[in-house]
């Protein structure tokens, strides 16, 4: 059976992404994207405190600027944006629904090259015109079981992060006070409820160093320490195998629960 990922299929055609005359662009294909607006510059934001993968200083147990590498999207382009872009990973978790973790948190790499870049934008994709962008992921192979509902939460997600913390995603976590705090900030994120939001601010402390004080708590059950419950702990192929073990015996112990309840 082929791999739901896809990665390492040819690119999709575009066409030339020189801005046409009057401030509008291009989509790769061919639909009309509406001006990015009051914009300050296109920058690519990095974890702070790191070169490549940010440990916050002041959050966390060490300051030292060591490299970290993340084995989630289980392919070595996926993981590495995933290292380096704080909205990469933000979106991951968006599409981490109904769907492998792994192809999951593939999808923004599949994203970023379609769009024609190494890198996502909040401030692109938040201007991008709705059907082109629903285009980028249901064009084959499609970037999510359900391509159509999530282009729309993604671009929603950065529409909101555009609003509120002018395009940075790593500002939703670098000065807040503690995990109570992060975790509201992340419950407030367009497509995160309460779970969602539980299980990347686990993902944040325990992988990519951001623990503000009480953030094991803030984070339920997916914070606890040496535990398997979520993509927060996938390091490797081993641990993928462990998570994914645990998620279908939860879920087959709230059938089993649901069951006897009607009885």
């Amino acid at each position: 059976m082929a791999s739901p990922l896809h990665l390492h299929d040819a690119p999709l055609p575009r066409p030339a992404r020189t801005p046409p005359a009057g401030g509008s662009r291009s989509c790769p294909f061919g639909h009309p994207v509406r001006p990015y607006g009051k914009r300050l510059h296109r920058r690519a934001v990095e974890w702070p405190g790191r070169t490549a993968v940010g440990m916050i200083k002041g959050m966390t147990e060490s300051n030292e600027d060591q490299p970290v590498t993340v084995r989630i999207a289980q392919e070595p382009k996926a993981d590495e944006l995933l290292g380096r872009s704080p909205l990469a990973a933000l979106v991951g978790m968006l599409l981490d629904q109904q769907v492998p973790m792994e192809w999951a948190f593939s999808g923004p790499y599949s994203l970023a090259q379609r769009m024609g870049g190494d890198d996502l934008d909040a401030h692109e994709i938040a201007a991008y015109a709705p059907e082109a962008f629903t285009e980028l992921f249901t064009a084959k192979p499609a970037l999510h079981r359900y391509p159509g509902s999530m282009a729309k939460r993604v671009q929603q997600l950065c529409q909101y992060l555009v609003a509120e913390y002018d395009g940075d995603a790593s500002a939703v976590w670098t000065d807040v006070s503690d995990g109570a705090e992060l975790r509201k900030r992340l419950n407030a994120l367009p497509g995160f409820g309460t779970q969602k939001a539980q299980i990347f601010l686990a993902l944040l402390g325990k992988q990519f160093g951001v623990r503000p004080t009480g953030w094991r708590e803030a984070a339920g059950p997916y914070g606890e320490a040496g535990s398997h419950r979520s993509v927060a702990d996938i390091t490797g192929p081993e641990s993928l195998a462990e998570v994914r073990a645990y998620k279908q015996h939860a879920k087959q112990a709230a059938k089993a629960a649901k069951r006897a309840a009607e009885q």
